[in-house]
């Protein structure tokens, strides 16, 4: 059980609170998990650097106390890339929303997987631009209602997770707001990961998304989540016509490999040989 001493030490509990997010939101129940997860591992909160870029994710690094960096839209990922070049031995961790990521930061999170720069990328996906007011974003569902598409979204949304993996990701997981528990448990293994890691979280926006698509009920989207999640392992024996609108949850890949900053220092000291020679 954790004492709320212990989430206390890892807030700025001086900030205005309650947060900025909106009632019902899934955000802060994923600031709890990442809180939960740290204070498991024992990290000193000095040793972790905190990267967000803009959106209602990116709020986060207000509340957080870590050593952290609210950056500009679509760019926390080469920030925390930087980071962990220059300070490796430090836990770098991204916080960020599916329009922020995946939409202009969609190069970065490629590139970054496939580095396997030693970050760990908490990608909250609620389906739409929330803070923005409400548009179409990369994971938003086939059908969907946004300002920006009023008649339905009939774009191919993004499965993260595969585009993860795809590009060289040696650790690739999806769990839901709904599973907070397992959800945890994945942060915690992100983290602890060498190299580079997605966390997916399937996640309720009630404001925007919720009152566009007449599920305005926060209670009722965490309880869509439940019943629409199937383990990776259920999957597996499902048709695709079965999976259709389903949430796959899981560890979907978790492999050794070689770091990037790592490499890079080992060839720092090849060079630095050379030279000597």
């Amino acid at each position: 059980m954790h004492e709320l001493s212990d989430i206390h030490h890892y807030l700025r509990w001086k900030k205005r609170f309650p947060t900025v997010w909106c009632p019902g939101c899934g955000i802060g129940s994923v600031m709890g998990a990442i809180i939960r997860g740290i204070s498991d591992l024992g990290i000193p909160k000095d040793e972790i650097a905190f990267v967000s870029g803009i959106g209602c994710t990116g709020r986060m690094p207000v509340y957080l106390d870590f050593n952290t960096m609210h950056t500009t839209h679509g760019r926390a990922i080469p920030f925390a890339t930087g980071i962990k070049m220059h300070k490796p031995e430090m836990k770098v961790i991204v916080a960020s929303g599916d329009g922020d990521c995946l939409a202009i930061g969609g190069n970065h999170f490629i590139h970054a997987a496939r580095r396997n720069i030693g970050i760990t990328l908490i990608l909250v996906n609620n389906g739409i631009y929330g803070m923005t007011g409400g548009q179409v974003a990369p994971t938003t569902p086939i059908g969907a209602v946004t300002h920006t598409m009023p008649y339905g979204n009939y774009e191919v949304p993004f499965d993260a997770v595969k585009m993860a993996l795809a590009a060289g990701a040696t650790f690739a997981a999806r769990s839901t707001v709904h599973a907070i528990v397992q959800t945890t448990s994945y942060i915690k293994k992100a983290i602890m990961h060498r190299g580079f890691s997605l966390v997916e979280i399937m996640s309720q926006c009630p404001v925007q998304y919720g009152r566009l698509n007449s599920m305005d009920d926060p209670k009722k989207m965490l309880q869509m989540q439940k019943e629409k999640s199937v383990t990776l392992a259920a999957s597996r024996g499902m048709t695709e016509e079965e999976l259709k609108d389903k949430i796959i949850t899981g560890i979907f890949l978790e492999k050794k490999s070689a770091e990037y900053s790592e490499k890079y220092r080992e060839y720092i000291k090849i060079l630095d040989e050379r030279e000597g020679d």
